[in-house]
């Protein structure tokens, strides 16, 4: 497990084992205020998107062939792709730089962090000014590892996604919460069994 999750566990006061489990997150439930809902769709979604809450930064340690098929217009062919190839600095500058307020060659330190990733400039601001956070502009690898779970919250409240939680946890309101995390259905059916298991530990509480 990530050093994150046993950041998280000593914030929500839960042996920091970095083990996630119905303890920790009971704990994490309880600690911010969410209801069994809102808490199964939230952490189901992280724990997806996180591969179990262990990985906090994005990876961009592509090969050519997978830059190729990722971004097919920024990499038509092998020869585009070849100088970014296993150099994830470059290739962050390549595809981030002058998007979502990051301002030229500043691709490499807005990449995606946090167990939901944040990323980009225009994101890693509002969220630290909505959190009162403002040390995460001068470290963005804070967000790795102090801030990983705030940023999954921030991301939830800022879209809308806590209403649609309160529907259920059901296929449907799971799906529909998938929609807006992912932009599709990528990985659905682990974030259905991952959310109906946390519901199931928070409602056995």
């Amino acid at each position: 497990m990530s050093k994150a999750m046993r950041n998280l566990q000593t914030k929500v006061g839960v042996g920091s084992d970095g083990s996630f489990g119905p303890n920790t997150a009971r704990a994490i439930a309880s600690h911010y205020g969410l209801s069994p809902e809102r808490g199964a769709h939230l952490m189901g979604q992280a724990s997806h998107e996180s591969g179990g809450f262990r990985l906090t930064q994005e990876n961009l340690n592509y090969s050519a062939e997978s830059m190729m098929r990722v971004w097919p217009s920024r990499f038509p062919t092998e020869e585009s792709a070849a100088p970014y190839e296993r150099n994830p600095k470059a290739l962050a500058d390549k595809v981030y730089s002058g998007r979502m307020g990051n301002g030229d060659g500043e691709g490499h330190k807005w990449i995606g962090r946090g167990f939901l990733q944040l990323t980009g400039y225009s994101n890693y601001r509002a969220f630290a000014g909505d959190m009162a956070l403002p040390q995460v502009l001068q470290d963005p690898s804070l967000v790795e590892e102090d801030y990983a779970f705030e940023t999954a919250m921030w991301f939830f409240h800022k879209n809308g996604l806590y209403k649609i939680a309160d529907a259920g946890v059901d296929e449907e309101t799971i799906r529909k919460v998938t929609k807006r995390v992912n932009g599709g259905y990528h990985g659905i059916d682990d974030r259905i069994d991952q959310t109906t298991k946390i519901h199931t530990w928070l409602m056995d509480a």
